[in-house]
């Protein structure tokens, strides 16, 4: 079988300007960032916009997806420091919707869901105008851990469905279908007010039918924001893309998504899990405070 033709939909232009900046007050805190450790086609245009998704626990997972570029060796020691850090570049770039998220920490017996809690706390005490969303690991389905994130008051919590149930075994060893929908269940059931997100990738194989069906399975958890982007292989190692979705099926899964009952959805080749989340996170809290928009 003949590998698909990378398209001309993906090939982005980058801003030079916006990734200096934001790269140059990263390095002077000591920071990751999930932009540069995953490579995100839309690093140009977030940076450019002083938006970046801040990457805590350090940039080595305990788990090996085969999708992700984020290394998988042995984890960094956790740095006690690192929420106040964050905490202040999220003042020096004047962010008004800040994201976090974390590789995954197995080793660490909450996960290291406490260490979300205390980067959270930090930017609300130095940022209070601060919206601040949590991009989360399934802390191997520790109710606990996750009770802990919520207890911090994150305005959205977001955990990746990732792939449709069927390809989990190849593209997601070591997670499990029913245990990421559960976590945002229970995060729906725990604080009804909060939002809640999920996010996925086309081009791996799936199927139509598969991909309506994860979009059902979200939506039965609550779930009010999806993103839909396409695979793209980071390197050599890591699987190969099966298909490079067309940007009218993007539009067509949005137009589905929408009609399951997803207060917003963004669906684009270029896509990924913090794309424009402030508009979202915008968009859910209008919608809630009049929903008939």
């Amino acid at each position: 079988m003949s590998k698909p033709v990378f398209p001309e939909w993906l090939k982005v232009k980058v801003n030079i300007n916006g990734l200096r900046k934001i790269n140059s007050i990263v390095s002077n805190y000591s920071l990751h960032t999930v932009c540069n450790e995953a490579s995100c086609p839309n690093i140009g245009e977030c940076f450019g916009i002083n938006t970046a998704t801040f990457l805590i626990l350090g940039n080595r997972c305990t788990r090996n997806c085969k999708f992700c570029r984020i290394m998988n060796e042995q984890p960094l020691r956790v740095d006690g420091d690192e929420p106040e850090r964050i905490a202040g570049a999220v003042v020096e770039l004047r962010l008004s919707h800040v994201v976090v998220t974390s590789v995954t920490r197995d080793d660490l017996e909450d996960g290291g869901a406490s260490h979300f809690f205390k980067t959270v706390k930090a930017i609300h005490r130095h940022s209070k105008m601060t919206s601040v969303e949590v991009l989360v690991p399934d802390f191997n389905g520790n109710e606990k851990s996750l009770n802990t994130v919520l207890e911090a008051k994150v305005d959205v919590l977001g955990h990746n469905i990732e792939t449709v149930a069927s390809l989990y075994g190849t593209v997601r060893p070591g997670a499990n279908y029913e245990r990421s929908l559960s976590l945002l269940s229970k995060a729906k059931k725990t604080d009804s007010n909060i939002i809640t997100k999920s996010g996925f990738m086309v081009g791996l194989g799936e199927t139509a039918n598969e991909v309506f069906e994860l979009m059902k399975d979200l939506k039965d958890t609550g779930c009010d924001i999806l993103t839909i982007g396409q695979y793209l292989k980071p390197s050599r190692k890591h699987m190969d893309v099966v298909e490079y979705v067309h940007p009218d099926i993007f539009k067509e899964y949005k137009q589905k998504a929408y009609q399951i009952g997803f207060k917003h959805v963004e669906s684009g080749p270029l896509v990924r899990s913090s794309y424009r989340s402030s508009e979202a996170y915008k968009r859910c809290r209008q919608l809630t405070v009049n929903p008939h928009m």
